[in-house]
């Protein structure tokens, strides 16, 4: 929000909070300093002893007072060394007879009455004082939580009007029919008799469904930006606070300010703070949450669309949301925010693009190609990157090196360029994405490799990098089976080269994504020839490539069996596949082991040179890479068992 979008009802100017806090310790500094200065004014002077009323008639009986001055009951004087004297007389009718026979000179005036005044400023003084400290300890608990002292229960939507940085459809990309879905309540803004000439009602709210960053809280400041009326956000943790019935009092408060500004969007980002099921959590149904969420949906139901507010919210849980809260007449319109397809993401790419100078080799589709997956914002960050790493270099354009190095970044994190490796270390890293690189070459049904580096990064050695033709959003058999086969060629790459003994561990998280994948082929794609097309297991969290967390259903513990062996003989078939392709094609392993040592990093099409022609294809003197000698040239190669595939199926005919 920028300076000139101020919240109705708020201060517009004035002193900053940190001058109003000084002024407030300033004004009870000088109430105390007044407050003793008044009280002090009673006490003794300065260079004024005080004695006790016995002293002074026994220092008058010995002559040693000089003079006196009497007011009232207080008796002041000098004794006959100069030293001065104040004492409180009772009611001694004789004390100026015992004076006048000492021959003390005496003098009177009537007692000093105290101002009205002053008695009531230090009377009253402490009560102001507690008074004014209660105020200042109240404005700081609370300034947060509302304008004024007793501001808990106003809103804390703000408003942002189309002043400056005006958001529209322009601005929003890759997500085309999410924005269609959304035209319509665009139109109604612009227009309300439109539709109500026909009978038709405008929904009176639409919720935004996505994962995190795919854009729901700018396709909504888009509806206010094209529609050109205010658009008041707030999140949903912001209504809920420890004291009951504030949360209730934010959502009235919300309400009324929006019905002034109307037409206008009213945008509640993560409503799933408020409006998870009631009764699921800890405590009675009244607490706090579940009073501001019962005051939503009355409020929700309390304006008609002719009013011209539209309830616009955004989550990316809709499973715990209340069913009251999306039952038509609330939440009427679901609208999935997807993560952007490969078009989608080139469109994100050009957006932000623009705002940096390019170099001529970017191209925006090829980086789409290899970010699958990646959110508008992930795509943001990546561009962001590129544009900081060549600022960094000292370049003047960001070239398409700056955004391989960028994506890399993002998905895998910083090079370990510190990283100390010892030498066999290093080989064994190379022969181990030599291996995964060299299946995925022979594996037609796997995506085409990008490239493949042993530079550290993150917290991997090296990896392999794909870059699929198209999005990927059903896989078939053959994908799978290449894809097991290509997961397993690090580690049978490593036992070919170094033996059986110096198998490392590098390999652990290419198990782990090989039995995920055997585990939903088998209990949730009904890819097993033995237990059919039956679903064993539920899914309880989707990834972007299939993988999920899952909870095993009810089942015998003899097909329990059946599944481990099922996924054992998928896992140990890509095992023997990677086998079969590593020892008959061993010099080709060799050659591109050799390239990533020298090299460290091999682009997709150079690999390919490496495997069939032997070249490497570079403009430099060292374009050749000599095979480079290991262990393993002589095992023989592993044949397939009689009768059927290497993943335990039949055989296809000519195999």
């Amino acid at each position: 929000m920028n300076d000139n979008d101020k919240q109705p009802g708020g201060d517009s100017g004035g002193p900053n909070p940190w001058m109003k806090s000084l002024l407030i310790w300033v004004g009870i500094l000088v109430a105390l300093a007044l407050f003793v200065t008044l009280i002090d004014n009673r006490s003794v002077g300065p260079n004024v002893n005080g004695i006790a009323y016995s002293q002074f008639l026994d220092r008058v009986q010995n002559g040693q007072v000089k003079d006196v001055n009497i007011a009232g009951e207080v008796v002041t004087g000098t004794m006959s060394d100069n030293s001065k004297f104040r004492t409180y007389a009772p009611q001694d009718p004789r004390l100026t007879d015992r004076l006048r026979e000492k021959n003390v000179t005496i003098t009177a005036k009537p007692e000093d009455p105290t101002p009205i005044w002053q008695i009531l400023l230090v009377n009253s003084l402490p009560f102001f004082l507690f008074l004014g400290l209660g105020y200042f300890v109240m404005r700081q608990m609370q300034k947060n939580s509302g304008s004024g002292a007793m501001g808990f229960g106003k809103s804390r939507a703000k408003m942002l009007t189309q002043k400056e940085g005006r958001v529209t459809f322009n601005d929003v990309a890759g997500i085309d029919e999410a924005r269609e879905e959304l035209q319509e309540i665009v139109e109604f803004l612009k227009d309300p008799t439109k539709f109500a000439r026909l009978g038709g009602k405008i929904p009176k709210g639409a919720l935004l469904v996505g994962s995190p960053g795919t854009g729901k809280t700018l396709l909504a400041r888009a509806i206010a930006g094209e529609a050109g009326v205010p658009f008041f956000t707030i999140s949903g943790s912001d209504f809920v606070e420890m004291f009951v019935g504030v949360g209730a009092s934010r959502v009235r408060d919300m309400f009324a300010e929006a019905k002034k500004s109307a037409p206008c969007i009213v945008f509640i980002d993560e409503i799933d703070a408020v409006g998870r099921h009631r009764g699921a959590g800890l405590g009675n149904g009244n607490d706090e949450r579940e009073q501001t969420l019962n005051q939503l949906l009355v409020e929700m139901d309390g304006f008609e669309a002719s009013e011209g507010i539209i309830i616009v919210a955004a989550t990316n849980r809709p499973d715990v949301l209340d069913p009251a809260l999306l039952r038509p007449g609330r939440f009427d319109r679901r609208v999935t925010v997807p993560l952007p397809d490969i078009e989608g993401r080139v469109k994100i790419l050009e957006v932000h693009m623009k705002k940096v100078p390019l170099a001529p080799d970017v191209d925006a589709r090829t980086l789409a190609r290899g970010t699958p997956g990646m959110s508008g914002a992930d795509l943001a960050n990546l561009v962001n990157e590129a544009a900081l790493m060549a600022a960094r270099l000292g370049k003047r354009l960001v070239a398409m090196a700056q955004f391989e190095t960028a994506k890399d970044r993002v998905i895998m994190g910083t090079e370990w360029r510190s990283l100390v490796m010892t030498t066999d270390e290093k080989r064994m890293t190379a022969y181990h994405e030599a291996g995964h690189a060299l299946v995925r070459v022979h594996t037609p049904a796997s995506d085409p490799i990008h490239k493949a580096t042993i530079i550290p990064r993150g917290g991997a050695l090296g990896m392999v990098v794909s870059m699929p033709e198209r999005d990927n959003y059903s896989y078939h058999r053959d994908k799978m089976y290449a894809d097991l086969a290509t997961v397993m060629g690090g580690r049978v790459a490593e036992e070919l080269i170094f033996g059986y003994d110096k198998v490392s561990s590098g390999a652990s998280g290419d198990i782990k994504q090989a039995t995920k994948l055997a585990r939903a082929m088998v209990s949730q794609w009904g890819m097993s020839d033995a237990l059919g097309p039956l679903q064993y297991e539920e899914q309880q969290g989707e990834t972007f490539l299939g993988y999920s967390q899952t909870q095993r259903q009810n089942m015998s513990n003899e097909t329990a069996l059946m599944i481990d062996s099922e996924i054992r003989k998928l896992v140990d078939g890509g095992l023997m596949q990677a086998r079969e392709i590593l020892t008959e094609h061993i010099e080709q392993l060799h050659r591109i082991a050799g390239a990533l040592l020298e090299y460290e990093t091999l682009t997709g099409d150079e690999i390919k040179r490496l495997a069939f022609d032997g070249d490497i294809g570079r403009d430099d003197p060292d374009a050749k890479v000599s095979i480079v000698p290991g262990a393993g040239t002589s095992i023989p190669k592993t044949r397939r068992p009689k009768g059927g595939g290497p993943f335990g199926n039949p055989a296809p005919a000519g195999a």
